[in-house]
């Protein structure tokens, strides 16, 4: 029997931990498969002492040499193509998050971005419109294809070239390259909120899977995706969840993090950051803590977000300030999310059990319409979405805001509005009373919570790594004698 071999595509942090800290790949090396795993060469060899086996090798995705394609080879009809392809799902999906986006690109931009925006917005509303025209814009995209991985396609010869998004970032040119070469792609669904806000693929890809049948509907109807090339397998990550594989004892947290027992947690992950400031959120709870506000003696444990760290001025001044704030006031802490590495980000899966932990111990769980609204719902926390609207929004030239008021009707937060799995607090007396209840009846929204999960991730057994595997080898039988098969 021929061994069956997977190019895998993991250019994120998150894209690591669901591939290698789930299930998913120890299943297809316990069948036998050979996997290379491609991801930023700065940290192939600390994948490979951490991950590496005999049947799994590790390469560098030669990420900066597909950026510099990016940026020399046309670089503005490529940035159209990309802005485009963004944010022109049929509008038969809610378009919201779309939206919004075109609004940010409408003051961040370059002035000569700027004036062409009109004729943007024209394709837009044909794109909306016209699944011909978002098979075309799929089409036109191919001839951006740089053959920067032709000698690692040729020597490894796989059956199957997984990435973690349908050519939604750089991983584009390798899904395009792998199709032109004749060889079966698939992707998968990594974030919550992934079809609804990138829409129409960067590449040609025969089949992704997805988390649950809303995501499934948000692929067939917003970007074309034929019902039978669209898999739910949930999300694997969320099996460590589910299986308390990562969270820590109440006391070993309370203490890693000097907080008091004796004080109820609140617990605020920063989110949202590239639309809007969060330090109105977190003054504001902070003042409910230090000034003892609440019904009883709280404590705040505020989560950065991985944007804080970004080389951008607005993010990191936020950040500094409320790295002050921890400083100066009573029962207020603040936790960094950890960095895998060069070149990924903030985004990582080293710190999962600090965020298992926080969630799990967190009398009241905040954040702005995070995906960690599922996931502390997956711990069954009582969930606040702090919606309150900076007074100044990001007070910088061409800097985008927008007010937290305004974001409810995005596509993932009204699925948690309707759900009625948490409660939004707009202002100071909401947050206050929102939390309140959450001290006082934590189980209220127990139901809700249990049936919004069930319904955005599927499986809340701890299966979706084994499914998600057993996927994949059907799909690498599948290929066997066969071209993959058009779209």
């Amino acid at each position: 029997m021929t061994t069956k071999r997977v190019m895998i595509s993991a250019d994120h942090g998150l894209a690591i931990v669901y591939f290698l800290q789930t299930e998913v790949v120890p299943r297809l090396l316990q069948a036998g498969v050979e996997v290379k795993l491609l991801t930023e060469d700065s940290l192939v060899e600390r994948v490979r002492e951490r991950f590496g086996e005999a049947a799994l090798s590790v390469e560098g995705l030669r990420l900066d040499r597909a950026q510099r394609y990016a940026d020399s080879r046309r670089p503005e009809l490529q940035w159209w193509l990309t802005f485009l392809r963004r944010v022109g799902g049929s509008r038969r999906i809610n378009t919201r998050a779309m939206d919004s986006y075109i609004e940010q690109v409408a003051v961040e931009e370059s002035n000569w971005r700027r004036i062409w925006l009109p004729l943007g917005w024209l394709a837009i509303a044909l794109l909306r419109r016209s699944a011909a025209a978002r098979r075309a814009l799929v089409a036109a995209q191919t001839r951006f294809s740089p053959a920067l991985y032709r000698d690692l396609l040729e020597a490894f010869r796989p059956d199957l070239v997984v990435a973690s998004t349908p050519g939604w970032r750089l991983d584009r040119y390798l899904l395009r390259e792998a199709r032109a070469a004749g060889l079966r792609t698939a992707s998968v669904v990594v974030g919550w909120d992934n079809p609804s806000s990138y829409s129409i693929p960067g590449a040609r890809v025969d089949d992704i899977i997805c988390w649950s049948s809303v995501q499934r509907q948000e692929l067939e109807l917003g970007s074309d995706w034929p019902p039978q090339r669209v898999h739910i397998g949930g999300i694997p990550i969320y099996d460590g969840y589910l299986q308390r594989r990562w969270q820590l004892p109440r006391r070993e947290y309370f203490a890693r993090h000097k907080l008091d027992p004796g004080r109820k947690l609140l617990a605020y992950a920063c989110s949202f950051v590239s639309f809007s400031p969060n330090i109105q959120n977190v003054e504001a709870l902070a003042r409910l803590v230090a000034q003892d506000q609440l019904d009883e003696p709280a404590q705040l444990l505020v989560r950065l977000h991985p944007n804080h760290f970004m080389d951008v001025q607005a993010f990191a001044e936020e950040r500094e300030r409320i790295r002050q704030m921890a400083c100066d006031l009573p029962h207020v802490k603040v936790v960094e999310p950890v960095p895998l590495g060069e070149g990924l980000g903030h985004y990582s899966g080293e710190d999962m059990d600090e965020k298992s932990s926080m969630m799990a111990h967190a009398d009241v769980f905040l954040t702005v319409y995070s995906t960690m609204v599922v996931e502390a719902a997956v711990h069954d926390r009582p969930i606040v979405s702090a919606c309150l609207d900076s007074p100044t929004g990001w007070d910088w030239p061409r800097k985008y805001t927008l007010p937290l008021s305004q974001i409810g009707d995005w596509p993932t937060h009204r699925r948690f509005r309707e759900a009625g799995a948490g409660k939004v607090a707009q202002d100071e007396r909401q947050l206050r009373q929102a939390i309140n209840a959450g001290f006082s009846a934590p189980q209220a929204e127990e139901q809700a919570r249990r049936a919004f999960v069930e319904r955005e991730i599927t499986y809340t057994d701890g299966s979706a790594g084994r499914r998600t595997a057993e996927h994949l080898l059907a799909l690498m039988t599948q290929s066997d004698g066969a071209q993959p098969p058009a779209k």
